[in-house]
């Protein structure tokens, strides 16, 4: 009896032993690959961002009537953008959150902001203030910018490759639905080259844009 009772603990014993030492290798195989995840992610986030297009010297106007270069950017890691002041569509949304961001970088100097208008007929100098005023946006360290139909285009969509055009007639829904255009924001570096594009209305727009600046801001140049 007591050889059948040894023998049946020696069974049970066995069969927990190999449960245990099973779990332990899930355990630890589950572990390896999260290490090993960890690992590649790490590695990949040190490559360089790429480097999309080179932007060339252009001449326009902001809010306060001062002419904006390529020049005024230079040294500075800055995100930009494009809408129109009568946009009753995605703008409203898009400057707000670039005010976001802007508040976010207050205090360094170095991260500027662009928002280009799609109707400069409309957008004047003035026109853009009030559009900028009424968003919370900041004079200091962002330009709105308006200037000539075929530099606007130039720089938006052969340069910053924002998809920009007015809209036929027969297509619009309201007197206000005038132009298609980006809801992306655009980031580029410190020497004007395009960098990186990330979707402004997405709900993790926030945390890529500040993780591709500081990205930048942290290149050696």
């Amino acid at each position: 009896m007591d050889s059948e009772s040894g023998a049946v603990r020696w069974v049970v014993w066995s069969g927990l032993l190999v449960v245990i030492l099973a779990i332990f290798l899930a355990f630890f195989k589950e572990h390896k690959n999260n290490f090993s995840t960890t690992d590649n992610l790490a590695s990949s986030d040190t490559n360089p961002l790429p480097v999309i297009s080179q932007l060339t010297d252009f001449n326009l106007t902001n809010q306060i009537h001062q002419t904006v270069r390529l020049s005024n950017f230079l040294g500075k890691v800055w995100f930009a953008d494009i809408v129109f002041t009568r946009c009753a569509g995605p703008c409203p949304t898009m400057t707000k959150r670039m005010a976001e961001l802007q508040s976010h970088f207050a205090e360094n100097p170095e991260v500027a902001f662009a928002t280009l208008t799609t109707d400069p007929e409309f957008d004047t100098p003035e026109v853009m203030k009030r559009f900028a005023q009424r968003h919370d946006a900041q004079d200091k360290n962002w330009d709105f910018l308006t200037g000539t139909k075929s530099e606007i285009v130039r720089l938006a969509v052969d340069e910053m490759k924002l998809i920009a055009r007015e809209k036929p007639r027969g297509e619009q829904v309201t007197p206000e639905d005038l132009f298609i255009h980006s809801s992306y924001f655009v980031v580029i570096d410190q020497r004007g080259r395009l960098r990186g594009v990330l979707e402004s209305l997405d709900d993790s727009w926030k945390n890529k844009a500040i993780d591709l600046a500081t990205k930048l801001l942290n290149e050696e140049q």
